[in-house]
Formats: C-alpha cells, structure tokens, sequence
C-alpha cells in the first residue's frame, strides 16, 4: 500500500506518491481544479482507483510563527471531505512550512524555466509534504 502526499492549494494541487515499500516520494502530477473540489475528487478517484493507497498526507498551512493561516480552515473542510469520501484510507496532516520556498529552491538548482515552474511547484511541494511524513514515521518507529 502507498501514500499520497498532498499540497492543496487554492486552484491548483500537487500530488505526489510512495513507492511500494513507502521509502522515495515522487511527484505524480499538479491537478488544475480552480477551486472545483468536484473536479479534485474526480482526479484523485482516478489516482486512488489506479494505485493502492493506505494514508493520504494533506500539508497543512501554518505561518513562520505557527499561527495557523487564513487557508487551514479552508484545508480542514477539504480534509473533511477527504475523510468522508475515503473512510478506509487514513487521512493524516504534516506541518507544510517552508515546502514551497525549498520547491523553488529545487527548480532553481535544476535551472527549470520559469514558465514550467508554475505547474511543477505544487508537485514538489508535495514530494516534500510526503518525505515529512516518511521521515516522521521512521523516527516513531
């Protein structure tokens, strides 16, 4: 079973997935949805449908300071509708701070041209979202 790293955003999301034994994340795809959570589900029925996922990680969005966002509220009822739509898949939340600064960090290093960083940030981000929760979950074990 794998785990689905998720960086919801207000128009686009990033996806990305473990591989079989839940040690690499890699990025799947950023879904354009423009806010349409029906649009949203209807892909991630699809990815569900296609690969066997155990655990859904939805980044959370803090401040530097840990105050909570304007758009945890907003992530929360999506979260809500994650746990009502897939009530055996566990749906858990990692602290997504600084996912994006170290996103464009990435495609800097990588030198990717500024017009396909756009589609490619949310991605990474969630690539990043998924190794928080991989990393956490070692460190309980």
């Amino acid at each position: 079973m794998r785990i689905l790293g998720i960086d919801y955003g207000d128009s686009r999301v990033g996806i990305a997935i473990t591989d079989e034994l839940n040690i690499t994340a890699q990025g799947l795809e950023t879904i354009h949805y423009q806010g349409n959570d029906k649009i949203l589900l209807k892909r991630l029925d699809e990815i569900v449908e296609k690969y066997p996922i155990s655990t859904i990680v939805v980044g959370m969005p803090f401040h530097m300071n840990g105050q909570p966002s304007e758009r945890i509220e907003i992530t929360k009822k999506f979260i809500h509708k994650l746990k009502c739509k897939y009530n055996k898949i566990d749906i858990k939340t990692v602290d997504e701070r600084l996912t994006t600064v170290e996103a464009h960090r990435t495609m800097n290093f990588l030198n990717i041209d500024n017009k396909k960083k756009k589609d490619l940030v949310d991605t990474i981000s969630a690539v990043y979202i998924l190794e928080i929760y991989i990393k956490n979950i070692a460190k309980s074990e």
